[in-house]
C-alpha cells in the first residue's frame, strides 16, 4: 500500500499516530533550545539575569520569521514541484531559498547590531536588565546566518519526504545545546553570553550538517551554484505561501513586546522574567497539539479532497481529542504543582517563585479547552481555507488578546496581564467552535446529499 493510498483507507486513529509522532518529537526538541538556555540561565545566573534574556525573545522571533517565510514558503512549493515530477525546478526552488535565507540574514544581523541598544529599550529592557540584554542579544544577532539557514533548509529536507533527517538534524543540536550550556555558563563563567554563544554553536553545527545533507550527502534534492540565482517567479511563489506564518510569527513579537510593557508597569523586571518561565512551560505543552496539527493535516486533505467527509470528520474528531487530552493533563501538573514547576528553572529567588506560580496558574486557566481552538483553527488549513485559519489564530493570539493585555491590568493590575490570555483562550474557542460546528453542517448536507454537490460548497468564499 502506497503512501498515498492509505490516507484514505488506513485507519484513521493509526494513521494520526504515524503522522503526528515525528511532528511533536520535533516540535518537543524546538521548545526545548529555549527551556534549556532559560533552566541554565535562571538556575545558574539569576533571575535578573533570566529577565535581561526574556526580554530578547522577540529578536528570536522576528529572525524565526523570516527563516519561515523563505523556509516553509520553499518547503510547500518543493512538495508541489516535486509531485509534479519537476525535480529540477524543485532544486531552483531550493537554491533560491537558500539564498533568500542569506540575504534576510545578513539584512538582521547588520540592522540588529546598528541599532541593538534602541530596539532593547523598545522591546521593554530596564538600566537594571538592559546589560544582560545587550550580552545575550549581541551574540545570538551574531548567529543569525545560522539559525535562518539550519530552520529554513530544514523544512526543506521534510518537504523532500525525509522526515526523519530533519527530527535528527534537530535532535543533535538540542542535545549539543544542553552539553554546552553548562559547561559555558557554569565551567567558563560566560554567564548570560555563554547561554546565546552555546545557542549559536550548536546551530552552526546544525547548519554545517544541513548544507552537507544538500551537497554531498543523500538528499533527493541538490545545493548547487546553478540554482542560486534568484528568479522572481519563484521568489514570489516562495513568499504567496511563506506570508502566513511570517505574519503569525511577526504577530507573536509584538504580543510578547505588548507583555513586557505591561508586565514592566505592573510588575517589574521579575514579571518578565515570571513570563519567559510561564512562556515555556505553555510551549512545552502546545507544542504536542502543534505536532498533530501537522500530522492531521494531510489526512484531513487528502480525504476532503476525494469527498471522503468521514473519514475527514472523524480525523478531526481524533485530532481535537487527543489535544484536549494532552491540554487536559498539563492543566491538572500545572494547577497542582506551579511552584514545584517554577523552582524547575530557578530555586532561589522567593520573589520569582511567587509571581511565577501564580501567573502560571493564572496564565494556563484555559488549557483543557484550547487544544479544541488549535485543532480547529488548523483543520480550515488543512482545506485550503488558510485565510480564515490565520483570522482564527489571530483572534486568540494578536486580536482579542492585545486588547486585554492593555485593558485588564487597568482593573486588576498585575493579574490583570495574566488573565489576558485566557480571557483570549475563552473567547476564541468559542468562537471557533461556532465556526467549525457550521462547517461540519455544510459536511453533513454534501453527504446527504450522496455527495452530488460539488466539494466547493462547503467552500472558503463564504468565509
Amino acid at each position: 500500500m502506497n503512501k498515498t493510498n492509505e490516507l484514505g483507507t488506513e485507519s484513521v486513529g493509526k494513521l494520526l499516530l504515524k503522522f503526528s509522532i515525528p511532528s511533536i518529537i520535533g516540535m518537543l526538541v524546538n521548545v526545548l533550545y529555549s527551556i534549556v538556555d532559560r533552566i541554565f540561565v535562571g538556575q545558574g545566573i539569576g533571575s535578573i539575569p533570566l529577565s535581561g534574556v526574556a526580554v530578547t525573545f522577540p529578536i528570536t522571533n522576528i529572525i524565526m520569521a523570516f527563516a519561515m517565510l523563505a523556509g516553509i514558503g520553499a518547503a510547500a512549493v518543493v512538495s508541489i514541484k516535486l509531485g509534479q515530477h519537476k525535480k529540477e525546478e524543485a532544486e531552483k526552488v531550493l537554491g533560491n531559498a537558500f539564498v533568500l535565507l542569506v540575504i534576510f540574514s545578513i539584512m538582521l544581523t547588520v540592522f540588529g547590531l546598528l541599532f541593538l541598544n534602541p530596539i532593547l529599550r523598545v522591546l521593554g529592557a530596564s538600566e537594571e536588565i538592559l546589560p544582560y540584554a545587550r550580552q545575550f542579544s549581541f551574540i545570538i544577532i551574531l548567529g543569525i546566518m545560522f539559525q535562518s539557514v539550519s530552520m529554513g533548509l530544514n523544512n526543506i529536507i521534510r518537504a523532500e519526504g525525509n522526515p526523519k533527517t530533519a527530527m535528527m538534524t534537530m535532535l543533535i543540536g538540542a542535545l549539543i545545546n544542553f552539553i554546552a550550556n553548562p559547561l559555558l555558563i557554569f565551567v567558563f563563567k560566560l554567564g548570560v553570553r555563554g547561554s546565546a554563544l552555546s545557542t549559536i554553536i550548536s546551530q552552526f553545527i546544525t547548519t554545517a550538517w544541513t548544507l552537507r545533507y544538500f551537497t554531498n550527502g543523500k538528499s533527493l534534492l541538490k545545493l548547487t551554484k546553478e540554482n542560486m540565482k534568484l528568479d522572481s517567479a519563484i521568489i514570489k511563489e516562495i513568499v504567496a505561501i511563506g506570508a502566513s506564518p511570517f505574519v503569525m510569527q511577526v504577530a507573536a513579537s509584538m504580543v510578547t513586546v505588548t507583555f513586557n510593557k505591561s508586565l514592566a508597569t505592573y510588575g517589574g523586571d521579575l514579571a518578565i522574567g515570571a513570563m519567559a518561565l510561564v512562556n515555556s512551560v505553555a510551549m512545552l505543552i502546545l507544542m504536542p497539539i502543534f505536532g498533530i496539527n501537522q500530522g492531521v493535516q494531510p489526512i484531513i486533505g487528502y480525504n476532503y479532497g476525494a469527498k471522503n467527509f468521514k473519514r475527514v470528520k472523524k480525523a478531526l474528531k481524533y485530532a481535537m481529542l487527543a489535544a484536549t487530552a494532552i491540554t487536559t493533563v498539563g492543566f491538572v501538573f500545572v494547577q497542582l504543582f506551579p511552584v514545584q514547576i517554577i523552582k524547575v528553572f530557578n530555586s532561589d529567588d522567593a520573589s520569582l517563585i511567587t509571581i511565577g506560580s501564580k501567573g502560571l496558574s493564572i496564565f494556563l486557566m484555559m488549557l483543557p479547552i484550547i487544544g479544541v481552538a488549535i485543532v480547529g483553527s488548523n483543520y480550515f488549513q488543512a482545506v485550503a481555507k488558510a485565510k480564515l485559519s490565520m483570522i482564527l489564530s489571530l483572534l486568540r493570539q494578536v486580536i482579542l488578546l492585545i486588547p486585554l493585555i492593555l485593558v485588564l491590568p487597568h482593573f486588576y493590575q498585575l493579574n490583570g496581564v495574566w488573565m489576558a490570555q485566557p480571557v483570549a483562550d475563552l473567547l476564541s474557542t468559542i468562537i471557533t467552535v461556532l465556526v467549525v460546528l457550521n462547517e461540519l453542517k455544510k459536511l453533513n448536507k454534501v453527504e446527504n446529499n450522496n455527495g452530488k454537490d460539488n466539494v466547493e460548497y462547503v467552500g472558503a468564499e463564504e468565509y
